[in-house]
């Protein structure tokens, strides 16, 4: 027989709700300040993030270093699996992969990460995201896998 939790011992919201409150109160992760993009869409298995590159993300070369691209991508796939997770539960990625289509410079304007999930399990997600310049051009893509664990109590 199973009983019902009681207040204390309630899970909490689901991924999708922590997400939606997130945005609802305008805070952003402190990776979302420090590099000034932010988290602009969130449905199940989908999440959209927005930045707009400046001097301040470019490597010694004088272009956009790889990493912004990579971190954009990389929330965008941890994000719409945090989406799907049940309260009580998180994730880590376990592996991202990213392909450089495009460099990225202040030129590129606002740039967009999409993410989706493409199969969740108990215990690993996998997850794919794009980034697009302001122009709409494919910058970068990334798929990535996901471990999904409990929080202990």
């Amino acid at each position: 027989m199973v009983s019902a939790a009681s207040p204390a011992e309630a899970p909490g919201p689901d991924g999708l709700q922590q997400l939606l409150d997130l945005m609802r109160t305008g805070r952003q992760p402190p990776i979302g300040e420090t590099l000034a993009f932010a988290l602009v869409e969130v449905a199940r298995g989908h999440a959209v993030f927005e930045g707009r590159p400046d001097g301040s993300v470019y490597n010694p070369i004088g272009s956009v270093h790889g990493g912004y691209a990579a971190t954009l991508l990389d929330s965008a796939c941890g994000v719409a699996v945090h989406s799907q997770l049940r309260a009580g539960q998180g994730f880590t990625t376990l592996e991202l992969k990213v392909s450089y289509l495009r460099g990225l410079s202040v030129a590129s304007g606002t740039v967009r990460a999409v993410g989706r999930v493409t199969a969740m399990g108990r215990r690993v997600a996998f997850a794919e995201a794009t980034l697009h310049d302001g122009a709409g051009r494919l910058c970068a893509t990334a798929s990535s896998t996901l471990l999904v664990f409990d929080h202990p109590r």
